[in-house]
């Protein structure tokens, strides 16, 4: 992430959307920020035979900032993009539907775009899905995504049942709260072991499993151990399952291609 890049994907799963609305506020929070930096989908490809295309653009930057995110804050508003190719636009009509007959309940500021691609832009395989996000008072971006079953594999899944499993697992990720989404906090804890040499802390929730693995591997390359530390809520406080404050000095890495103006 520290040189222009331009790259097209021609295959790639529809994961692109959440990182979209996830992955690139959290970077801006790490120095990577600019007009520069963004994904674009041209073309929406679906599995098993893809067919989609994204440019992802990002500026050149010397070093990574140090952070301290440790206030979620309290969710103020949700959006979400329910998408479908090669099917009845109606589709994403009827996910939207479901998901909002859930999240409806919780907070008032919903709006769930639709994204219908047709022609050459649709990809080689049929297939609808949804991508939604939370973002609280603080700037913090709680992501989930569900797709629909690949055409051959596995039993169909109606629009109604997916709307209604990604609004609920974003329940489940605003539950697991903390500063990042379970999707990006290897990210996070890659951009924090690069940075400058300074300290930086940031607070997630509940390791993934891919988290625990990522940790090994940096200690492995880079010798550098994070400070862990259980952050359990109060009884009086409804501020979901327990969090895990992450701290760590950075290696000081920087990009060496970058001149020194």
């Amino acid at each position: 992430f520290f040189f222009h890049v331009q790259f097209i994907y021609l295959f790639f799963i529809c994961l692109v959307d959440l990182l979209k609305v996830t992955a690139i506020p959290l970077m801006k929070k790490f120095g990577i920020d600019g007009d520069g930096l963004e994904i674009k989908v041209l073309k929406r490809g679906m599995a098993p035979a893809g067919g989609g295309e994204v440019l992802f653009t990002c500026p050149v930057r010397r070093s990574m900032k140090p952070v301290h995110l440790t206030e979620p804050g309290k969710i103020k508003r949700i959006r979400g993009t329910a998408f479908s190719v090669r099917v009845s636009p109606q589709m994403a009509n009827r996910i939207v539907d479901s998901a909002r007959s859930i999240l409806n309940k919780f907070i008032p500021d919903i709006y769930i775009y639709t994204d219908h691609m047709k022609g050459a832009s649709s990809g080689r395989s049929p297939g609808f899905g949804l991508t939604l996000v939370a973002e609280t008072v603080n700037g913090t971006f709680l992501g989930a995504e569900v797709v629909s079953t690949p055409q051959g594999q596995g039993d169909p899944v109606l629009p109604e049942d997916l709307g209604r499993n990604c609004a609920k697992l974003l329940l489940e990720e605003v539950y697991r709260g903390g500063c990042v989404d379970s999707t990006n906090q290897s990210l996070a804890l890659l951009y924090m072991m690069l940075g400058q040499q300074d300290v930086s802390k940031t607070l997630l929730g509940p390791l993934s499993p891919y988290t625990v693995e990522f940790l090994r591997h940096i200690r492995d390359f880079f010798q550098i151990m994070f400070k862990i530390e259980q952050q359990k809520p109060g009884e009086d406080e409804r501020k979901g399952g327990e969090k895990v404050l992450m701290t760590c000095v950075g290696a000081g890495y920087s990009n060496i291609s970058k001149t020194i103006k």
